[in-house]
């Protein structure tokens, strides 16, 4: 049995309960003296890494065509993917190598070899244009089961099945791995054009279906990264509710025809460059 003592005030407590309300009263003493001496050191502030260096590369869609104004005969625009990214807080653009019109030959003609030299992201949508993909939609647009668009078809999907548009491509790519040497280099396909109900589905989005195929196994072969862009184009393409792609029928050689808005860019290939990790190195 505990012995007892009594306080002034004549109360009687038990030995083992004023070692508990002793032990509160110092682990409170503690507690302040900690406090006090803790709010006298200033906290030291963790900086942030700083951002990734981001050089873009390729044709008409890394430029941003099709969501003016335009900064230059380029028709590059701040709402096209590489300047939205440039917005980030970790990623820093240091320079902007995409050109309307550029074929894979244009690309490697103009890389930014300075930037490219201390680049830890690149990005490369590059393609469409060495498949003559405009001439394959003007010959299809009056008839998609005309012999002049079946033949034209025909012939893209011969450029795809041979080998010679791989083998271009994984040589552009190697080069910029060359120039490049610790950037994680990443590979964009394109969207489906077509809303799956349109009368031109069945030629532009079967096309862009192999176009894609062929550039997720150039990037898979030469250690790239590909980014899938069609899921975050689905239900926006030329003849949907709510299209993301520029479609003028009333002018079909319209140049910003088949090329996203400006909402495409930003939910259709940032978005998905986002979600699918390519601004994060591994």
């Amino acid at each position: 049995m505990p012995f007892q003592v009594y306080g002034a005030s004549g109360d009687r407590y038990t030995h083992s309960a004023g070692r508990r309300r002793l032990s509160a009263i110092a682990a409170g003493v503690a507690a302040i003296a900690m406090s006090i001496g803790l709010a006298a050191i200033p906290a030291q502030a963790v900086p942030p890494p700083p951002p990734l260096d981001y050089v873009a590369l390729g044709d008409s869609y890394a430029a941003g065509h099709g969501a003016a104004p335009y900064t230059d005969s380029c028709f590059r625009s701040q709402k096209g993917y590489p300047a939205i990214a440039d917005k980030r807080r970790d990623v820093q653009l240091t320079a902007n190598a995409a050109c309307s019109g550029w074929t894979m030959d244009a690309v490697l003609a103009n890389l930014p070899v300075a930037a490219l030299q201390d680049a830890e992201i690149v990005t490369l949508t590059v393609g469409a244009n060495d498949l003559n993909s405009t001439d394959l939609l003007i010959a299809c647009l009056p008839d998609p089961l005309s012999v002049q668009c079946l033949e034209a078809g025909k012939r893209v999907e011969d450029m795809l099945t041979d080998g010679s548009f791989a083998m271009e491509l994984a040589t552009l790519v190697t080069r910029i791995h060359m120039f490049a040497p610790d950037a994680k280099i990443v590979l964009t396909g394109y969207p489906y054009l077509f809303d799956p109900n349109h009368p031109f589905a069945a030629v532009g989005n079967l096309l862009a279906g192999a176009l894609n195929q062929v550039i997720a196994g150039v990037a898979a072969a030469t250690g790239s990264q590909y980014v899938d862009v069609t899921a975050a184009f689905a239900g926006h393409a030329v003849g949907s509710a709510e299209p993301w792609l520029n479609f003028f029928p009333d002018n079909p050689l319209d140049p910003t025809n088949f090329h996203p808005t400006g909402e495409g860019y930003r939910h259709g290939y940032f978005a998905s460059l986002v979600s699918q990790g390519a601004f994060v190195l591994n």
